[in-house]
């Protein structure tokens, strides 16, 4: 039985067949002023509002409201049901 040996990626050489020509670098690695593309432009301006629609503070407290007597109402049969307040059988 053969064993079959994977070569080192590391030592794979340079994909890139252009080494030596690489544009707007210097020799250092470094890159000209002017190389670079410019900034990214910003497009706040372009976006369009979004209105403010939460829901009032009425609503909100209505449906917290709510939960609370569901909750309530489940621990209270909860309980009713543990202390034997309910003959349910």
């Amino acid at each position: 039985m053969s064993e079959r040996k994977n070569p080192d990626p590391s030592n794979a050489g340079n994909p890139d067949p252009e080494n030596m020509n690489l544009t707007g670098l210097e020799p250092g690695g470094g890159v000209p002023p002017g190389e670079t593309p410019p900034g990214e432009a910003s497009t706040t301006w372009q976006q369009p509002t979004v209105e403010n629609k939460t829901q009032s503070k009425t609503v909100t407290g209505l449906w917290i409201g709510v939960l609370a007597v569901v909750v309530l109402l489940v621990l209270l049969f909860i309980v009713g049901n543990i202390v034997g307040l309910f003959n349910l059988t």
